[in-house]
């Protein structure tokens, strides 16, 4: 007798066989009789299936470092890409079978790199028959399934991000990311995908896209107005059960949010910025999270539920495609449906593999005109300048940074109610290998002065907390007393402090006295010439990371923002190269700081 459904139905209500029927869809035949595959001293059907997935991609196609103009390296060898985690790729699909994987991102790809901002800015991709973005090129190529919004996403405005969207060819999801009147997903919030199993049913996988809150702070100025940010948690759990209400057998999360539970934007907004291991924690129905964010390394993590006692498997792999994460799925046939029995996660190593010349061949011209862009004359530079000694002197190549941000938080503030204000600046030495060469100054030798993405801010300070502020920043020193000889390898980064939480301010004169405990090292700190007033305001002009409380700086998280704008501050230093012609530093360098001893200078 021909098994169609009708039929199906009834003689398994009749043998009792007991199969459940998942929603309305039946169950093929091949299940009949053995729904639970338990009973009959068969064994139980199972499938396997991997989810590979990046994070933090920042714009990296090739192994590749622009500001230095040649291939990455770091202290640990890693390499960068996706031409390297396509080779990765290709050997998990022939492994497993290409139909049992997914390839997944959590967000921030098109940001970080001279090669995604020549395709914002310089030739930008929404221009009319503009180019298609290298990161939508490549993804496509590698074929992802689905990837969450980074907060990144949003640096170059609404348009770049809608021309990247149109150009690729899966879903960019943000089930946190709302229309700001109707309070509807301004993306697509999820997408299922269906894997073929050798028994019959498909397995639905379901992958939710969440993104991050502090967009609402960092991207103000594209984002105001227009689109909301609500908690990761609260949009997972509505979500979630929606899904499985769908018939989803297994739920991915791919979440542009860190692991901590903490947030560097203070109580700006009453979100968390990192809250993966939140959204595992109190969301019941998630398998497993693809962590962003945070730029650390989480092979394998396990979260558990405090509703069902359920564990849930994150993993965050390193960032600009130094890692693949690597999900792996064991599912079980089991009283109609398939369930997850086991899921864990490792990340592979993109160092121990060759870029995919199909990625490199396909983006090579690109590349070709974004190194001829950055080794561009912008410029010339009177004498010499480098970071070599920038972390123990008030060196005039910091003072350069310095001018540059105070010069355009003046002219930002000019004719409002903070122009008369006197604007300080901070800066770190992000690179003891940093210099501007006398002579011609190229784009890469003014951006690698800069190697981060990050932006400018106002705040408005008190003296009393600028001086709180230096004394925090002066922790950096070992402390060294007077008569003591003075060895420059093991003054610095006291406690693990990394040079880039080391900030020197100008505008104000000071002296760090290295023989002095923390917390009473600045000594007579003035501002023209007189000693500070504690009341008095001052505008401090600073980057987002130690404005939203990254290094954990005392007072500036809290303070009043005057302005921010979105634009990197590498590129705001490119722009006053190009403008001013020629880089002097006797016009603008200045000692405002230097490290002492019971009043006698260390250097």
């Amino acid at each position: 007798m021909p098994l169609n459904r009708r039929t199906f139905l009834g003689t398994s209500a009749a043998a009792g066989a007991g199969v459940a029927i998942a929603g309305a869809s039946a169950v093929p035949a091949s299940a009949h009789g053995h729904g639970h595959g338990h009973g009959h001293g068969r064994p139980p059907k199972r499938y396997s299936f991997t989810v590979m997935g990046t994070t933090d991609l920042h714009g990296n196609v090739f192994n590749w470092d622009y500001f230095t103009d040649k291939e990455f390296d770091d202290k640990a060898h890693n390499d960068v890409g996706l031409a390297k985690i396509s080779t990765l790729v290709d050997q998990v699909r022939r492994e497993k079978g290409r139909r049992n994987t997914l390839m997944i991102d959590a967000g921030d790809t098109i940001q970080g790199t001279q090669l995604s901002y020549y395709y914002a800015k310089i030739d930008p991709i929404t221009a009319k028959r503009g180019p298609v973005h290298p990161m939508a090129q490549a993804m496509n190529a590698i074929g992802y399934d689905a990837a969450a919004l980074g907060n990144h996403e949003f640096n170059y405005g609404i348009p770049v991000l809608r021309k990247f969207e149109e150009q690729c060819d899966f879903p960019l999801l943000g089930a946190n990311a709302l229309d700001a009147k109707t309070l509807r997903p301004a993306f697509a919030p999820y997408v299922i995908k269906r894997m073929r199993t050798p028994h019959g049913p498909d397995v639905k996988v379901a992958i939710l896209g969440l993104t991050n809150p502090g967009i609402a702070i960092w991207d103000k100025a594209n984002v105001g107005g227009k689109m909301v940010f609500p908690g990761l948690e609260e949009q997972a759990a509505k979500f979630v059960p929606r899904l499985r209400s769908m018939g989803a057998d297994v739920v991915i999360v791919s979440a542009h949010s860190g692991n901590s539970g903490t947030s560097s934007y203070g109580d700006q907004i009453p979100y968390v910025e990192n809250a993966a291991g939140l959204v595992a924690e109190q969301v019941p129905g998630i398998d497993a999270i693809l962590v962003g964010h945070a730029h650390l390394e989480i092979p394998e993590y396990f979260v558990e539920n405090k509703q069902t006692g359920k564990k849930v498997v994150l993993s965050e792999p390193l960032k600009w495609g130094q890692r693949l994460t690597l999900f792996d799925f064991d599912l079980v046939w089991e009283k109609g449906r398939w369930v997850v029995e086991k899921a864990g996660s490792q990340v592979l190593n993109s160092n121990t593999v060759a870029e995919d010349p199909k990625i490199t061949r396909l983006l090579a011209d690109e590349h070709k005109k974004v190194v001829a862009y950055v080794n561009q004359v912008i410029g010339t530079s009177t004498a010499a300048m480098t970071t070599a000694e920038a972390a123990w002197k008030d060196e005039p190549i910091i003072d350069l940074i310095n001018v540059v941000q105070a010069e355009t938080v003046k002219a930002a503030l000019a004719g409002g109610a903070y122009a008369a204000l006197p604007v300080l600046s901070q800066a770190s030495c992000f690179s003891r290998t940093a210099q501007i060469p006398a002579g011609n100054v190229t784009i890469k030798d003014a951006a690698g002065l800069y190697p981060f993405e990050n932006t400018l801010e106002a705040r408005l300070l008190t003296g009393a907390q600028l001086k709180d502020y230096l004394e925090f920043s002066a922790r950096y020193y070992v402390q060294t007393p007077a008569g003591a000889p003075v060895d420059t390898a093991k003054l610095t980064n006291a406690d693990n402090t990394p040079d880039y939480n080391y900030d020197a301010v100008s505008g104000l004169t000071y002296e760090i006295d290295i023989a002095k405990p923390n917390g009473s090292r600045i000594v007579n700190l003035s501002f023209e010439g007189k000693p500070i007033d504690p009341a008095a305001e001052f505008v401090l002009a600073v980057n987002n990371y130690r404005a939203s409380g990254g290094g954990n700086f005392p007072h500036v998280a809290g303070a009043k923002q005057l302005w921010a704008n979105s634009e990197e501050i590498r590129n705001t230093i490119i722009a006053w190269v190009q403008a001013k012609g020629s880089v002097d530093g006797a016009q603008f360098a200045s000692v405002d700081w230097r490290l002492t001893r019971e009043g006698t200078p260390v250097f």
